[in-house]
């Protein structure tokens, strides 16, 4: 009774190593082919290839270490801010000295890396001198006054220096644009999850710094533009795909990581300005609402996005573009998660009049909630079908979040 169905199981396994059989032969042949010919010429000739080879393998196996290890990665990243310990919202103003700057994850990582100063060290007599402003310590003015720093400016440089310092972006590096024998890394199984990844959180940075230049880092009815979040919008337009030589024009380029870079300086020299009452946040409730509006208006295109693929492309395990869908849905989520939390900690004031609080905590319950769906590998099955369809889970937890804004919103309009 079972003998038919043991065979059809058996042909089935047959079939799927034959053809990875084949795929594995039409991988190899070209390597095969090579081999053949190399030891057919000259010394001279094997050393210069030979050298070559060498350095094509160090360069594969840096690219192999860079889309594999993913450094700074903590889907709980927010906790290390404390942004329950803030005082006051971004931009409020304070007479007398300034409290002790938040240390950000830029700044531990630097206060780390310092040896610690011998117990036994005798105190040095120097002149009294006004503090010079730091990343991690604003300065205080002539008057005495500070202000309070932005978070949104502190997560979104935070995230960017993860993407570009902490890791290789690898959207610019050769061998992801030089693909797969010619195709492209996004259109295989392989190598391209960090990638989309960076690309998901960046895409957040990008709005976020709009939103900054445009409403929140300038008064309403003023033409002025703040100049450092000018340049890191700018920067943030910035094509994700560039190397040091490209082909349109042909001739050498910047990197594409060279301005993501700038982006984080032009972010802490804000946030040291704005400590000094130097800039401008307008941290009013209609900015609020327009900046979440810029949000929920992403996260309604990917859910769109990912609809799309699972509807029309559910092949489960065999749909090879599923990763990059969930890994770029998965890095908005990440990035947001960061921005919505520095974002209730910037808006306190207007957060609290409207007794928002338990909204906004349960927004961020969804975030983390959403953050906790990590699989090994991606299936895209039908709704209805025995395997999972990590695609239309991550769409649910995305419209989750995009409906608890919604809320948010409609109660700021109140």
């Amino acid at each position: 009774m079972l003998d038919p169905i043991v065979s059809f199981f058996t042909m089935v396994f047959q079939w799927i190593g034959r053809a990875i059989g084949l795929l594995i032969g039409i991988l190899m042949w070209p390597f095969l082919w090579f081999g053949r010919w190399y030891i057919q010429k000259g010394w001279i000739l094997k050393a210069v290839l030979g050298a070559a080879i060498a350095v094509l393998a160090a360069m594969y196996i840096y690219f192999l270490y860079a889309t594999q290890f993913w450094n700074g990665f903590d889907p709980d990243y927010v906790a290390k801010y404390d942004f329950e310990q803030r005082r006051r919202s971004a931009g409020e103003q304070a007479m007398g000295a300034p409290p002790p700057a938040p240390r950000t994850l830029f700044a531990q990582a630097e206060a780390d890396s310092k040896p610690a100063a011998p117990a036994t060290a005798p105190a040095a007599t120097t002149p009294a001198t006004t503090p010079t402003p730091t990343p991690q310590q604003p300065a205080t003015t002539a008057t005495g006054r500070s202000c309070g720093r932005s978070a949104i400016a502190e997560v979104a440089a935070d995230l960017t220096d993860v993407n570009v310092n902490q890791n290789a972006w690898i959207s610019s590096m050769i061998l992801y644009k030089v693909g797969l024998f010619g195709l492209s890394w996004d259109k295989t199984p392989f190598l391209d999850n960090k990638a989309s990844f960076q690309r998901g959180v960046h895409e957040a940075i990008r709005r976020t710094t709009i939103e900054l230049a445009d409403n929140l880092g300038r008064v309403r009815g003023t033409s002025q533009i703040d100049s450092n979040l000018q340049s890191a919008r700018g920067n943030a337009q910035f094509d994700e795909y560039t190397w040091y030589v490209g082909l349109n024009p042909p001739g050498p380029k910047t990197p594409t990581p060279s301005y993501y870079r700038q982006i984080v300086r032009d972010l802490h020299a804000f946030d040291d300005r704005l400590a000094r009452c130097e800039a401008v946040f307008d941290a009013r409730a209609d900015n609020l609402m327009q900046y979440l509006d810029r949000i929920t208006s992403a996260l309604g295109d990917t859910s769109a996005i990912l609809r799309e693929r699972s509807e029309n492309y559910n092949r489960g395990f065999f749909d090879t573009r599923a990763d990059d869908r969930f890994w770029f849905s998965y890095g908005q989520l990440y990035a947001y998660y960061g921005l919505m939390s520095a974002a209730h900690a910037d808006f306190e004031d207007v957060i609290r009049e409207r007794n928002l609080d338990a909204l906004w905590n349960a927004m961020e319950g969804q975030f983390r909630s959403a953050l906790k769906i990590r699989p090994w590998i991606i299936a895209n099955s039908a709704e209805d079908g025995l395997f999972a369809t990590h695609l239309a889970t991550m769409g649910f937890y995305v419209l989750r979040v995009r409906s608890n804004m919604t809320e948010i919103q409609g109660v700021l309009q109140r």
